[in-house]
């Protein structure tokens, strides 16, 4: 398990509602994405549930329609991979744009799980089981990043 993981894993992540927003381009890359990140979520003790897009362009229209539905955090999955067009890079544009617009315009964690590379046999090492799941990864983040802000909540700011 890498260092990240093993720093969350006394986190209590029950009372939170986390979605993970998956992918199914390149199903046999976000598959494992969506596993590690459930797995996760599942030791946590944060509930969860996992919605499919068709694609890495339709994320940040169902994390902000998830977020608008009560959840206190979306874990975004997919799988961008280089082709022989420009396609690769407008879709990984857009998306890491319109994820992040979603997180600041909601005030609610957006992790950013879709893997832009160059190579498949890269996105497939990066969404095997075990260390270096980048799915696990993206939960991990969302599920601190929701209890700091709770944490926020919580104490006065001076």
């Amino acid at each position: 398990m890498s260092d990240e993981l093993q720093s969350l894993e006394p986190l209590e992540g029950s009372g939170l509602r986390i979605a993970i927003a998956r992918s199914r381009y390149n199903d046999h890359i976000t598959s494992g994405l969506r596993d590690g990140a459930v797995e996760f979520l599942r030791r946590s003790g944060a509930e969860h549930i996992v919605v499919d897009t068709p694609g890495a362009f339709e994320l940040p229209l169902v994390a902000k329609r998830l977020l608008e539905g009560g959840y206190d955090a979306v874990v975004a999955l997919g799988a961008v991979i280089d082709g022989e067009t420009d396609h690769y890079e407008h879709v990984a544009h857009r998306a890491s744009e319109g994820l992040l617009r979603v997180m600041l315009d909601s005030g609610k964690p957006v992790a950013f799980g879709i893997l832009t590379v160059r190579e498949e046999a890269h996105a497939l090492a990066r969404s095997l089981p075990g260390d270096g799941n980048k799915g696990a990864e993206a939960a991990a983040a969302a599920l601190q990043t929701a209890l700091l802000l709770q944490d926020l909540d919580d104490a006065p700011l001076y």
